[in-house]
């Protein structure tokens, strides 16, 4: 079957939203969301300005769609671990070790609190349906989008995260 003509171009989409998130991610590690702007997301992505407004409108939609990224990279994640304790506690690795989350924690804690806190957000249900096919319980994924929030704001130790994780994992009665 031979390649679309207009694959390469999808590549190069890829590649460039790619690079915008991952600037957008290090700016908010670095210098903090507040303080971020897409002349600053051009730059560090080492794209155009033309190329990051014809790839996102403003820096909510930026910031929307690293959102997204993040909770299908910690889908991800959990799909890896062979057993759902194991899953809970690389998920739980993940987000107290997350360093933009850790910028956030000191220098922009109010918009941090608001978006752990919109469970009610497309993103977070389809985090939660993932969550609840790849642990094989929507108990435990219930649980542990909580538990995940949570770390969001209280960071946990590695050493922390699999006791926790065993326990959060022997209350769900799966």
């Amino acid at each position: 079957m031979p390649l679309s003509k207009y694959a390469p171009q999808a590549a190069t989409h890829r590649r460039t939203q790619s690079a915008i998130l991952e600037g957008a991610k290090h700016l908010i590690a670095t210098v903090g969301l507040a303080k971020m702007s897409m002349i600053e997301i051009a730059d560090i992505s080492e794209v155009s300005r033309a190329t990051l407004y014809n790839h996102y409108r403003d820096k909510e939609s930026v910031l929307a769609a690293l959102c997204d990224l993040e909770l299908r990279r910690l889908v991800a994640i959990a799909k890896d671990a062979s057993h759902p304790t194991d899953a809970l506690e690389a998920l739980s690795i993940a987000v107290s070790g997350d360093a933009a989350l850790a910028h956030m924690r000191t220098n922009d804690p109010a918009p941090l609190a608001q978006a752990m806190a919109a469970t009610s957000n497309p993103m977070w249900i389809q985090f939660n349906e993932s969550l609840a096919l790849v642990l094989g319980s929507q108990v435990l994924a219930d649980l542990a989008i909580r538990w995940l929030v949570g770390q969001g704001i209280q960071p946990l130790t590695p050493d922390d995260s699999r006791l926790q994780a065993e326990f959060l994992f022997s209350r769900a009665n799966i």
